[in-house]
């Protein structure tokens, strides 16, 4: 009996992988959690409102 024959690239039962079944995702980076980043831009903007409202009222 013949062995069956694998398309190229992939791994023959035969042999084995201790590979994930799927790659795995590549690493966002800094865009990862882009609500962090929205989160400290809303936070600086509202502070330097804050400071402007501040001198308008002359505290």
């Amino acid at each position: 009996m013949s062995t069956p024959r694998i398309p190229p690239g992939e791994t023959p039962p035969a042999e084995g992988s201790i590979s994930s079944a799927h790659p795995e995702r590549g690493d966002g980076g800094v865009w990862e959690h882009p609500g962090v980043f929205l989160a400290l831009i809303v936070i600086g903007a509202a502070l330097v409102a804050a400071f402007f409202v501040a001198r308008i009222a002359g505290w």
